[in-house]
């Protein structure tokens, strides 16, 4: 399997200078809002699931419904990434991952190694406990830690935190409710085995 582009952290010089763009796009688990500007993506807000998606909805395509005027190439390059995953998850590794433009990716910090180590280390359809990606990122001490980097996880499903679950293999918790945390394990496991065949 080819490696996974790592998306490029601009600074934040000129900060002032960021018109932000939103764009919401309508997928499986309901509508994602999505935020950027012309150097990177800001944010990825996730709807809260009440009920799981049926079969139909489940495999629903991704399209933009509103803001699809005026977006930005990293907004264009997320909605992009989004909809294969969805949709054609094999095509997530060979699309360019976009750039990411929010003040906590660019900070050096223990937060920001863990969700790039996550990013870069753990694949479509593989999970990892919160204790084992503490020592992937440097400190085997700092389980805790993970949880809380990714409570502040700003852009879920291209940065996987649902891919972070328990020693125990409980899911644990999720930005976008334990419903949708399953759904993505289970749409992640349904479609690596699909590949598989």
């Amino acid at each position: 399997m080819a490696s996974r582009r790592v998306p490029k952290v601009t600074s934040k010089e000129g900060a002032s200078q960021c018109k932000e763009k939103h764009a919401v796009l309508l997928s499986p688990v309901g509508k994602l809002e999505i935020s950027g500007c012309e150097t990177g993506l800001h944010e990825i807000k996730l709807p809260k699931m009440s009920v799981l998606p049926n079969g139909a909805e489940a495999s629903a395509g991704c399209e933009v419904c509103e803001g699809a005027e005026g977006m930005t190439e990293p907004l264009k390059q997320c909605t992009a990434w989004l909809r294969a995953y969805f949709c054609e998850p094999a095509r997530t590794e060979q699309l360019p991952v976009p750039p990411f433009h929010h003040p906590l990716l660019q900070q050096d910090s223990f937060t920001r190694q863990v969700l790039w180590t996550l990013l870069r280390d753990v694949k479509f359809g593989e999970a990892i406990s919160y204790q084992k990606l503490a020592d992937l990122a440097g400190n085997s001490r700092a389980a805790r830690a993970v949880g809380g980097a990714m409570r502040s996880n700003p852009i879920p499903i291209i940065i996987p935190c649902h891919r972070v679950i328990r020693s125990s293999g409980q899911t644990g918790n999720y930005g976008g409710g334990n419903l949708m945390k399953e759904w993505l394990l289970s749409h992640e496991k349904l479609q690596k085995e699909k590949l598989a065949y």
